[in-house]
């Protein structure tokens, strides 16, 4: 159930990137939801020590969304520079 709920968490904050960076490339939603989704998951294992496949504290799911966020913006920033 932890696991869900960190890939869950993660996808809508990628999506919530899209809508306040105001990202209108379809693609670009994909990718910031599968960032956050990376971000989530990777902080939340972390946090969570190593235990995502039972239940996730909530001090392990506040990480999580810290990280997905963190995850958001650095992919974001390293594509604009790509671009630019």
């Amino acid at each position: 159930m932890g696991l869900l709920i960190l890939v869950v968490v993660g996808a809508l904050l990628g999506w919530l990137a899209t809508i306040i960076l105001r990202i209108e490339d379809g693609r670009s939603i994909l990718a910031n939801a599968l960032v956050g989704v990376l971000g989530s998951l990777v902080t939340g294992l972390i946090a969570g020590n190593g235990a995502v496949l039972g239940t996730v504290s909530g001090v392990a799911l506040l990480w999580a969304v810290l990280g997905s966020v963190v995850a958001i913006g650095v992919f974001n920033l390293i594509r604009q520079r790509a671009y630019n």
